[in-house]
């Protein structure tokens, strides 16, 4: 019997969730009609975050929601890869956020992102409240995405990261940078003083190793300057290859493919996985010999999760590869 690498390779849990790699912010309805149309165009090769969070107008919070719920539930919502972020836990208008768009958008929305929580205990509540939301509306499953921006998550992120509803862990670069009270100059902000200054440094190690121990996905941080697309591209592909982020955040519809471009395999990445994921299949995934390099099934899980990564990033497979594994 031939086994689907991820039945042969991966026990339960063992694995994080297949998101894709880029998550795009937006807050204004204009913008978010625009990258809707964008993700119609090119497909689901990236998430739309739908901001009820620093997208609302102050005393407009509610209103706010409900066109973010409306958005989701919309036709133009192809892919069913449309989330939203709410307001903090500690915000008066948190527990409504919730409740509106699990009500009226639950069975659409892909996961709902909670921001600026203080520690563990901040994000087990708001899981609580999205819980509740959910049974009482018969939705049965909404991820949790969480948003690391204080010291107060960053010291207990091990406990965040290990809480079942969660997916997924961003660090949230700018309010960690302002929480510092000037401590951290805001060179740090920046698409090179990012990846220099060293509070900044081990807040995304911090958050990466917690994610990948605790099979969730880490998603890295955005560039402020977003007309500057070489510096997207050489963040991303730092965040990925050095980092080990397996998605990033986008603030501008001229990031989303450039970042996309950064998380994908080579051409030639590609072409060795399936090569070595052809050859260990055929051998019921015992240890194989290939171009004089022994591979067994550590380096299949890795070969595997590049052809992963080429599929969510929309690389061309040859068909049979599609038809076979996708």
């Amino acid at each position: 019997m031939t086994h689907h690498p991820r039945d042969a390779l991966f026990d339960d849990g063992d694995t994080a969730p297949a998101l894709p790699v880029c998550d795009h912010y937006c807050g204004v309805e204009a913008r978010m009609r625009k990258s809707l149309a964008i993700q119609a165009e090119m497909g689901p090769v990236f998430d739309i975050t739908l901001d009820c969070e620093d997208g609302a107008p102050v005393g407009g919070e509610a209103e706010h929601a409900h066109m973010a719920a409306e958005l989701a539930m919309s036709a133009a919502n192809v892919f069913g890869r449309v989330g939203a972020r709410v307001q903090p836990v500690d915000h008066p208008s948190f527990a409504a956020d919730v409740a509106t768009l699990v009500a009226r958008a639950g069975l659409r929305l892909a996961y709902l992102m909670v921001p600026k929580p203080g520690s563990a205990a901040d994000v087990a509540r708001a899981c609580t409240e999205i819980a509740h939301q959910r049974r009482v509306h018969g939705i049965a499953r909404l991820p949790v995405h969480v948003l690391i921006e204080t010291d107060g998550a960053l010291r207990e992120v091990e406990a965040i990261a290990a809480h079942a509803d969660v997916e997924s862990l961003s660090f949230g670069l700018m309010d960690f940078v302002s929480a510092h009270r000037g401590a951290v100059p805001v060179s740090a902000m920046r698409a090179e003083g990012q990846f220099t200054h060293p509070l900044v440094l081990r807040a995304k190690l911090a958050i990466s190793a917690a994610c990948q121990g605790h099979a969730k996905t880490p998603s890295h941080c955005v560039v402020t300057e977003f007309n500057d697309l070489d510096a997207v591209a050489d963040a991303a592909a730092r965040a990925s290859r050095e980092f080990g982020y397996t998605r990033m955040w986008s603030i501008h519809p001229n990031q989303i493919e450039p970042i996309v471009t950064a998380f994908a395999p080579s051409a030639a990445e590609v072409d060795m996985a399936i090569e070595i994921i052809d050859a260990a299949q055929a051998a019921h995934w015992a240890p194989i010999r290939h171009r004089d390099t022994l591979h067994d099934r550590a380096s299949y899980c890795y070969f595997w999760q590049v052809l992963e990564r080429a599929h969510r990033t929309g690389q061309p497979l040859p068909a049979q590869v599609v038809e076979r594994f996708f």
